[in-house]
């Protein structure tokens, strides 16, 4: 987050830290478990390296995710969310919940979840 900034209004202190196509995809499949670079690249299919890389720095940065790195050779890398992290999901479940209800309005089809495992 830039620290320099005056915000009028906390809504957009809060799409500062999660907004963006990635970083809210991020937070929410790191809320269901600990994750490699590479599971998280499987998961988000049209996200770049760089872009997630990038946003992982950003993430990890305004303090959300935990990097942990093994050392290990080839070295192995986890992110995990951290307990100020946590406290997003209950608004992602929430846009979860509000993008079902109006995908199901608005096409009237049911819709399903975002894919985890």
């Amino acid at each position: 987050m830039n620290e320099d900034e005056n915000y009028r209004c906390t809504v957009s202190v809060t799409l500062e830290i999660i907004g963006g196509k990635w970083k809210s995809l991020i937070l929410w499949h790191l809320s269901f478990k600990t994750l490699r670079f590479s599971q998280l690249q499987r998961r988000l299919v049209k996200v770049t390296q760089k872009m997630l890389t990038q946003q992982l720095r950003e993430l990890e940065a305004d303090g959300l995710i935990h990097r942990k790195v093994y050392a290990e050779v080839p070295p192995r890398v986890e992110y995990s969310l951290t307990e100020l992290g946590k406290s997003v999901v209950p608004i992602l479940q929430q846009m979860s919940q509000w993008g079902k209800d109006y995908l199901e309005i608005t096409t009237e089809q049911p819709v399903s979840d975002c894919l985890v495992d």
